[in-house]
């Protein structure tokens, strides 16, 4: 079988295999989770890179109005790196008292041009966004449904999509000439924009690596800036906050619910593997935002979102994922089941298989939906 390494493959699999993990939680040297938990975070938190100087919200609001039984409002806040951060934040109307809320985090997709919108329910469905959650999401805004079910929930826009994606006016001409030639937001500039976004990720991560931060760096402390502005709302009880995603959202839920203990419940779609299966057979699949170099050294990827700990902790597979092996995704759920166990909250860590493709359709949602309720409601 040919691989991705070519004559370089054994090599690179006899290193990842023989990688000890020395911080996973199954390591003999631990029985104290919260012992632990500080321990592994500190690390990870010197791989990650990323600490920038303390930086005022400056929040604006830009509307608000009611839809489909929400308050909407649609605000922008300052980021340490780029342009502005918008965000949607919706919660039931006429709402007493303290309520859960929820950080929705939208995925990669390839589809860069929307972010926050990819699972909101808004007056006008952007082009191809249809299709888009179609595909991906049974033709339901998960964020939208889940706060019609009584949860405060934020949806922000993360580095480069949406309203942070690149202005291509600065771009030099070569790099977007296929973008600009079509009329704003027609599909065909929205397309060929996806394509020279998902080309230029190398250009970007390179440039972050250069210049001493990391990509999962940044997107950490701004996933945790948007945590830092729901909690900041009235209504929020913050002792019931939770978080979740497809995809790369999946990917922003393991970091977030790994390195903020002030998110109690988190669930992961489509986003889990064993690092040896993802370096052997999937690497070339993934966004440059799965690489923290050195993270191998101490963990192994179930074990980093493992440092979410004693708390409701949920995975949810599709069976036929392209972007995983199926054996790094059954490795995966047993690496975490034996955590979790040895943990002594065996009932906390959930893991569940769906038939079908890449995806968060509505068997899953309900699933996670249901997951939420019980634990933070």
């Amino acid at each position: 079988m040919k691989h991705l390494m070519g004559n370089y493959f054994d090599s690179i699999m006899e290193w990842v295999e023989s990688a000890a993990y020395p911080l996973s939680y199954l390591s003999d040297d631990f029985s104290d989770v919260e012992a632990w938990q500080q321990k592994g975070r500190e690390e990870v938190s010197k791989l990650l890179r990323y600490s920038p100087p303390s930086l005022p919200f400056d929040t604006q609001v830009h509307k608000t109005y009611e839809k489909d039984g929400l308050e909407y409002q649609h605000i922008s806040y300052a980021q340490s790196i780029g342009p502005r951060a918008e965000g949607i934040l919706m919660r039931p109307v006429n709402s007493t008292g303290k309520l859960p809320a929820i950080l929705a985090l939208h995925d990669h997709g390839a589809f860069k041009y929307y972010g926050k919108e990819k699972i909101t329910a808004l007056d006008v469905e952007y082009p191809l966004l249809k299709e888009f959650k179609d595909d991906y999401y049974g033709g339901r805004s998960w964020a939208t449904e889940i706060a019609k079910r009584g949860y405060v929930v934020f949806v922000p826009d993360m580095l480069l999509w949406g309203s942070r994606k690149m202005n291509v006016e600065d771009v030099i001409e070569n790099y977007v000439e296929d973008v600009v030639k079509h009329p704003t937001d027609t599909p065909e500039h929205i397309n060929a924009y996806n394509i020279f976004a998902g080309q230029h990720e190398t250009h970007i991560a390179k440039t972050l690596f250069k210049i001493g931060i990391t990509w999962p760096g940044v997107m950490v402390y701004e996933d945790m800036r948007a945590l830092d502005f729901l909690l900041s709302q009235p209504d929020v009880d913050p002792a019931n906050v939770g978080c979740g995603g497809l995809s790369c959202g999946g990917l922003r839920t393991v970091y977030l619910a790994a390195m903020d203990p002030r998110i109690k419940c988190s669930v992961v779609a489509g986003f889990m593997s064993t690092t040896s299966e993802l370096a052997g057979y999937k690497i070339g699949t993934h966004t440059w935002m799965l690489y923290t170099p050195g993270l191998t050294n101490l963990l192994d990827f179930p074990d980093l979102y493992s440092l979410h700990g004693a708390k409701p902790t949920m995975v949810l597979f599709d069976a036929d994922d392209d972007l995983f092996t199926t054996k790094g995704q059954e490795d995966s759920n047993e690496r975490l089941t034996q955590i979790y166990t040895k943990m002594g909250v065996p009932h906390l860590y959930r893991g569940h298989f769906f038939p079908g493709p890449h995806k968060f359709d509505v068997p899953m949602q309900e699933v996670a939906f249901a997951f939420y309720d019980e634990f933070m409601k």
